[in-house]
């Protein structure tokens, strides 16, 4: 990617996306009124206020197990979002990392005649077909995080921005060494195989590369304290200098920080990734030489339940002149460092 390109995409990451994302979502503005009453034409509705007490639609929730930090903020936030409003009933499935029985969840929801599906699949791709399915009854979903096969299977989708977090870390590291053109950049990445951890990861080396740096050293864990251990302590063996570090998970982070005080290394400062509170504390404290994490929202779901009540009430949101919900939502990916942290630090996750 050119240093234009890469300038111009930092651009839309930071503004547009952060407008959609933040502004719009997260910040709760969603005040249209219903497309039966807006009229024709595709005017602003804003001056009505979709939080105001509508038709009560009943959702349904599944997601994958809470067997990592970030996944069970994923649920808690949705569960939070149902509190509060009066007018949704959600009905959250128990998570759970099966593929049949994620299907047969869904299929119990299309049974039971639900107002809209909000659905973050294990696998994307098994779970289409279920997804059509409903779709086809009439049953609106939310598609999150993991994208499903086929554009018929989601009335909306929304994602976080995986590049885009590849793009955010390697962008901050350039600015701290950007003036030492020998500075040597590692890595620590998530699952290899994942199309995610690919992303993240090509997004950290177009970024590295507009200021002539790149990684010099890289290494693959699981998402996992222990295997984020395991690799950080190969990564350190294998690396007698290091500058900075991205590693691409707070929740390995934890194991990832255990091997680097057992090493006893800290001539490098390292970025985080995905927005764990814990990970935000020790930015606070800064005592370790975690300095900065890049933010996964861990609120996709809850913005897909927000979207998912607005479609089943036949509403638009808020300050867009174009009428219904926008079809995909990518959510942006800030840098959390000790100047910002206190805007972040409420709503993180628990890792």
């Amino acid at each position: 990617m050119s240093a234009t390109r890469q300038r111009g995409y930092r651009r839309v990451t930071s503004t547009a996306v952060a407008f959609i994302g933040a502004g719009v979502l997260l910040a709760g503005c969603t005040g249209n009124t219903p497309e039966s009453e807006s009229g024709g034409g595709g005017g602003n509705n804003a001056a009505s206020d979709n939080d105001e007490t509508g038709d009560t639609v009943r959702i349904g929730f599944s997601a994958p197990a809470a067997d990592h930090g970030w996944m069970a903020g994923i649920t808690e936030a949705a569960r939070a979002v149902d509190e509060e409003y009066d007018d949704v009933e959600l009905s959250v499935a128990e998570g759970t990392n099966d593929v049949s029985t994620q299907i047969s969840q869904v299929e119990t929801f299309i049974n039971e005649g639900v107002d809209a599906i909000v659905l973050l699949p294990f696998d994307g791709a098994a779970m289409t077909p279920v997804a059509l399915q409903a779709m086809e009854a009439g049953i609106p979903v939310i598609n999150v995080d993991r994208e499903f096969d086929s554009p018929f299977a989601a009335r909306a989708t929304i994602l976080g921005d995986n590049y885009g977090m590849g793009v955010s870390a390697g962008t901050y590291i350039c600015e701290e060494l950007g003036d030492q053109p020998d500075a040597v950049v590692a890595e620590i990445a998530g699952i290899d195989s994942l199309p995610l951890t690919q992303d993240r990861s090509q997004g950290f080396a177009d970024a590295l590369s507009d200021c002539g740096l790149e990684v010099s050293n890289r290494v693959a864990a699981d998402f996992t304290v222990e295997g984020g251990e395991e690799a950080a302590a190969n990564l350190l063996q294998a690396a007698p200098q290091i500058d900075a570090l991205w590693n691409h998970d707070d929740d390995q982070g934890v194991g990832v920080l255990a091997a680097i005080e057992n090493a006893g290394r800290d001539e490098f400062f390292m970025v985080g990734g995905a927005g764990s509170a814990n990970a935000m504390r020790a930015i606070q404290e800064g005592d370790s030489v975690l300095q900065a994490t890049v933010i996964y929202p861990h609120t996709q779901a809850a913005d897909g339940v927000r979207l998912a009540r607005l479609v089943a009430q036949g509403k638009s949101v808020a300050d867009l002149n174009s009428q219904g919900v926008p079809r995909t939502v990518v959510l942006n990916a800030p840098v959390v460092t000790a100047e910002n942290v206190e805007d972040y630090i409420d709503a993180a996750f628990e890792s």
